[in-house]
């Protein structure tokens, strides 16, 4: 499979160029959705969604199809509600641990912990919902310290143990969503994904969304070792197939989705975004420039992005929330990209479309 091929099929994996029906079914086939910030897991389930806006995304939220979690790297995915069960079997130990110095350097015990559990659901049980500042508020209430950032580690251990999930979105009238309620898991996922083999299933999944793409890339992406996910990929064999065997296989799915006729050839597309973050090795999608401009740069940031035929070409920046519905994004070409401003405008239109609807 020569480069120009793999990235067309990168394409279609992806959905970008095979758009979902809903973004649930957008999520359910990426399996989990890079979605530190929030507005760009919205942008990039809607940009795989035909005709949906990032509106149709947080009605999903709202109803409890999808749910916000750390269900990898510590970092936090946007996956549909059924799925998030078997995906913390798989990758909530190895969180927890990598996180227990973090908890002991704040002060934050077992006892702690418990305590925080205990306030939580009895400030949620029976459909409550609350922001991050309402929990905190009841913590603090009830003798538990949220200074510095034990507040957010409290949260993402309860939400690692399957207690707390971010869920339905905070709306204010006249502001762009920034944030969700935590719900209890128990009471706001009615139903639970149960896979044969968890980890079959997320090597599966993923190559799906994301192929074709080697057992490298998987163990970064999950967070798993090498050699996991060298067994994960084995368990899968019969639902993946092998486009290229060396010394890295190289896999994709046996029923990639088809290419939409109408499919568009360059993508505006958000921070953190799948199809450059979810690899080891990027080089696929990214020249040095664009590797460097992407980053992740010192602050850990990935910029979001312009893709042409699968080739990052650039990148763009949205105006600010308070600007959104009026302003300006910013575009940045390469040097050698491969089509002219006119094109990008075009593509960056269209994102800031499906950002307003």
């Amino acid at each position: 499979m020569d480069l120009p091929a793999l990235r067309r099929a990168r394409l279609r994996h992806h959905r970008l160029v095979a758009p979902a029906r809903t973004p649930v079914d957008a999520a359910r086939h990426l399996t989990a959705t890079q979605s530190q910030d929030f507005w760009g897991g919205r942008l990039a389930l809607a940009a795989r969604t035909r005709g949906a806006g990032v509106s149709a995304v947080d009605r999903a939220y709202d109803r409890g199809a999808l749910v916000r979690a750390w269900t990898q790297r510590g970092t936090l995915h946007t996956v549909a509600a059924e799925d998030l069960g078997w995906m913390l079997s798989v990758t909530a130990a190895r969180m927890l641990q990598a996180d227990a110095k973090r908890l002991r350097d704040l002060g934050i015990a077992d006892d702690d912990i418990a305590r925080a559990e205990k306030l939580a659901v009895g400030a949620l049980r029976g459909g409550g919902r609350l922001t991050r500042a309402e929990i905190a508020a009841v913590w603090e209430s009830g003798g538990i310290s949220t200074a510095g950032q034990r507040g957010y580690h409290l949260i993402v251990t309860l939400a690692l143990h399957g207690v707390l999930v971010w869920g339905p979105v905070v709306h204010r009238d006249g502001v762009e969503p920034r944030e969700q309620h935590l719900v209890l898991a128990e009471e706001w996922i009615r139903e639970s994904a149960s896979p044969a083999d968890p980890l079959a299933e997320f090597f599966a999944r993923y190559i799906a969304g994301h192929g074709p793409a080697t057992a490298r890339d998987f163990a970064w992406w999950a967070g798993l070792p090498l050699t996991t996910a060298r067994a994960a990929a084995a368990a899968a064999a019969d639902r993946v197939r092998v486009v290229r065997d060396a010394d890295e296989p190289l896999y994709a799915s046996r029923a990639p989705p088809r290419t939409a006729p109408d499919a568009a050839r360059t993508f505006a597309l958000p921070t953190f975004e799948e199809f450059y973050i979810a690899y080891a090795d990027r080089t696929v999608t990214a020249s040095p420039e664009a590797l460097a401009a992407a980053g992740p740069g010192a602050n850990g940031m990935v910029r979001p992005l312009i893709v042409h035929d699968g080739e990052i070409v650039g990148v763009w920046k949205p105006p600010a929330m308070a600007q959104r519905a009026t302003g300006d994004a910013q575009i940045e070409l390469f040097a050698d990209a491969p089509i002219d401003a006119s094109d990008a405008r075009a593509a960056v239109d269209r994102a800031m479309a499906i950002l307003r609807a």
